[in-house]
């Protein structure tokens, strides 16, 4: 046992919550011991949400999206565009684009961007379903609200040459965002103006 520690259990909960990203020792630390605080029914309902959302939670057959249900709420909804589809890189980005309430199509999850350098080609996304899924559906619209940046640019522009010979319009946000910005980051009134005055993508 490290010594600096004055329990083994305290050591082996801190290196659990340090492995999480942007938590290091210390701040692992204070979440540990905010947890001895608590009463014994509190850290056990924490514990328990954890463990359930790693058994039970699944991915929307359709979009990709987070979902308790083999098909998420937003697909659900018929009062949703189902023509009209956001193709956005990870979950973070359905909840960002939700949040600004300018948007009622639906969504398509990549699960990442095309990054050779980090060994993420298109086979590891999901590019080949969004193309499925635009030619079954007869989509009338594909905004591509992506991330940019060098990765968000290239996987933009082979998204575009695998839609191209199909007759759905292809868009992007507008460029409210700045290069290089996340739109996770982005506050919800200028993500909201981009997915607004969306223009159409020219592969370029």
């Amino acid at each position: 046992m490290n010594t600096s520690y004055p329990s083994q259990l305290l050591e082996d909960a801190v290196q659990e919550f340090s492995k999480l990203p942007g938590i290091g020792k210390k701040t692992a630390l204070r979440l540990v011991l905010h947890l001895l605080k608590q009463n014994q029914e509190d850290v056990h309902r924490f514990g328990s949400a954890l463990i359930r959302l790693k058994e039970e939670v699944c991915y929307c057959s359709e979009c990709h999206n987070i979902s308790d249900q083999s098909l998420c709420p937003i697909c659900q909804d018929q009062n949703r565009n189902h023509k009209q589809l956001c193709v956005v890189e990870n979950i973070r980005e359905v909840m960002a684009v939700e949040n600004t309430g300018q948007y009622r199509g639906v969504y398509h999850v990549l699960g990442g961007l095309i990054s050779p350098m980090d060994g993420v080609g298109p086979s590891q996304l999901e590019i080949e379903s969004l193309v499925a899924r635009v030619r079954e559906h007869e989509a009338d619209e594909v905004i591509l609200a992506l991330p940019a940046t060098m990765e968000g640019d290239t996987t933009a522009f082979y998204i575009y040459r695998k839609l191209a010979h199909l007759s759905v319009e292809i868009t992007t946000i507008a460029r409210g965002i700045a290069v290089g910005d996340e739109l996770e980051y982005a506050d919800e009134i200028t993500l909201g103006r981009s997915i607004t005055h969306r223009i159409v993508y020219k592969g370029n």
